[in-house]
């Protein structure tokens, strides 16, 4: 079977024919469909009571222990996919020094198993995971493929100021932060990136994939779930925010890290049986720890 290639192949350059696959790839919006994107945005921006306000605000670790308490593993997916989306994942099994990534938000292991059955058993690689969850991180150590000797899964809030992780400063050569930056308090986002970017070493990748702005689950959102300007509470209590590319490339910057990739990947997913259009937009990055930091 071909290799599916980033961000895949099917356009639809045919708008009769969009229910004839499930989903299509790069679909460009119209001016019509952004404004009602923006407006649809605005309807659902008013913030819930200053009580339930607070509550949603703050104990993240609380509300992602529940989350996985309730739905372990079987919630996420395995992200096999990322091999395709960002090759240097697969790359490193073949190198012959130690290759160290870091797995930013690992929840139950999405990343770190799929990373460990694509290497070979003598791949010279060291894995570390960190989550909010004790619950999610207390999975992953019981996972069967869990091996001291190739990974090191740990609780961590990755929000707070001062960053303490069993891992040394300029060592790891791969940062992967999927769908983990969304979940922060916006105002803690810039150092996050900043204190993350230091464990890099000269020439490092941090791989970023995330929500962004106007995806179909921000305009789902009802009315009292918003807590700031593209950022809202979903029912569990767990945070999303939705992302453009310029507030992922400032963040990255003013980080020291330089541009490798920064794109939309814009999806057209379709229910065929309900004639529905369901459209994706996510945010994918990769930057590099320069050399000469």
């Amino acid at each position: 079977m071909a290799k599916r290639p980033q961000f895949g192949e099917r356009f639809l350059m045919d708008d009769s024919e969009v229910f004839k696959h499930n989903a299509w790839d790069q679909v460009d919006w119209d001016e019509e469909q952004e404004t009602a994107a923006k407006n649809m945005v605005a309807k659902n921006s008013d913030c819930p009571p200053e009580d339930v306000y607070l509550d949603l605000f703050h104990n993240s670790a609380e509300k992602w222990d529940k989350f996985y308490n309730i739905h372990t593993n079987k919630f996420f997916k395995d992200r096999h996919w990322l091999f395709t989306e960002f090759p240097e994942l697969k790359e490193n099994s073949s190198h012959e020094e130690e290759v160290k990534i870091f797995e930013v938000g690992c929840g139950v292991g999405n990343t770190i198993f799929p990373i460990m059955e694509h290497s070979d058993e003598d791949a010279k690689i060291f894995l570390y995971g960190c989550d909010f969850s004790e619950t999610a991180v207390d999975i992953v150590k019981s996972h069967k493929l869990y091996n001291k000797n190739k990974c090191l899964a740990f609780v961590c809030d990755i929000s707070e100021k001062i960053l303490q992780i069993p891992i040394s400063e300029g060592s790891l050569d791969i940062i992967t932060m999927i769908f983990v930056l969304s979940a922060l308090n916006p105002e803690n986002m810039g150092h996050c990136i900043k204190n993350l970017a230091k464990y890099l070493k000269p020439g490092g990748y941090f791989l970023f994939r995330d929500y962004g702005r106007y995806d179909l689950a921000q305009l789902r959102f009802k009315n009292g779930r918003c807590l700031a300007d593209n950022f809202y509470a979903r029912g569990d209590g767990t945070k999303v925010y939705f992302f453009t590319q310029e507030e992922m490339d400032k963040l990255f910057t003013e980080a020291g890290l330089v541009k490798v990739q920064n794109t939309v990947d814009k999806r057209l997913q379709v229910n065929r049986a309900r004639q529905l259009k369901m459209y994706r937009v996510w945010i994918q990055c990769k930057y590099m720890k320069p050399h000469s930091s």
